[in-house]
């Protein structure tokens, strides 16, 4: 049967912006051997200089498009290298020797391999950091994330108050997640995501995170566009989709809706057509009578 149209209130749609993180050492290295994601030198990698330069570009994109000034929020997974692109392509600008600014950078300076300037936090929507869209934990070290207490030095105007722990209890050095976790984590992120105030939202995360998320949706769509929605990202991709909240049961403001009806008082109708037909008689007397 062929997929038919969906239509929904657009109080209960979300506008996602999903992106993969720029180039990170660790991708270098595993494309040449697969088996350098295992190597201790590669844990919580950052961003190459060909990396900085993948966020130079979709920065421009974002800024061009008119797709930073309507964000609500930006969420990353807290890791370096997904740090690093969301801060310098939905952040302020690099903040120049000597400037000081008034308000904590997204990103202090020289921050991983790659040095780079200090990235300001004025004018930003707001950053938070959440566990449920890291990548694909267990065994890989660059996929291990450190510690908070190293994270708010390095990304000060970052908000990591949704992170329960300093210390990564998360990541696993014998055992990969299954898939089925992996999509457990997915379903508990959408959700997440659903519950917040914002209606534009950027999230920046992973490879294999996003393939293993986005597996959740698109059954009930054509393969074209099922396709649209699941095929993998590359570095520093950035697609925009819809997020329906089907499961709502409870009435939410429409802002964007009007009411109509009849208003107080008489409407514009048969109603206000008697008023004036009445009103007129009563003028039309008040003449005969000498009193007006």
């Amino acid at each position: 049967m062929e997929p038919a149209p969906s239509l929904y209130p657009l109080h209960r749609c979300k506008i996602i912006h999903l992106v993969r993180h720029a180039q990170g050492f660790h991708n270098v290295a595993g494309e040449a051997d697969y088996r350098a994601y295992e190597s201790y030198e590669f844990l919580d990698a950052s961003l190459t200089p060909m990396g900085w330069d993948q966020v130079a570009r979709l920065r421009k994109h974002v800024m061009t498009s008119g797709i930073k000034e309507a964000l609500g929020l930006v969420v990353v997974s807290p890791l370096t290298r997904t740090m690093q692109t969301a801060v310098g392509v939905f952040g302020g600008s690099d903040v120049k020797d000597g400037v000081k600014e008034e308000n904590p950078p997204l990103m202090a300076e020289g921050v991983g391999k790659a040095q780079h300037a200090a990235i300001s936090s004025s004018g930003c929507p707001k950053f938070v950091a959440v566990e449920w869209c890291r990548e694909h934990m267990g065994i890989h070290p660059c996929d291990k994330r450190s510690p908070i207490r190293d994270y708010k030095n390095l990304f000060p105007a970052i908000d990591f108050s949704e992170i329960e722990t300093d210390e990564d209890t998360w990541w696993k050095c014998s055992s990969r997640e299954t898939s089925e976790e992996l999509h457990a984590r997915g379903r508990k992120f959408i959700e997440w995501i659903l519950n917040r105030d914002e209606k534009r939202i950027a999230v920046v995360s992973h490879s294999s995170y996003l393939i293993h998320l986005l597996e959740l949706f698109g059954e009930d769509c054509s393969p074209l566009v099922q396709q649209e929605i699941r095929s993998p990202y590359t570095n520093c991709e950035l697609r925009t989709v819809v997020l329906a909240d089907r499961r709502a049961t409870s009435k939410i403001a429409a802002s964007s809706d009007f009411p109509g009806g009849v208003p107080e008082g008489p409407s514009a109708g048969s109603d206000l057509a008697d008023v004036i037909e009445d009103t007129g008689k009563e003028l039309e007397d008040a003449v005969e009578n000498g009193s007006l």
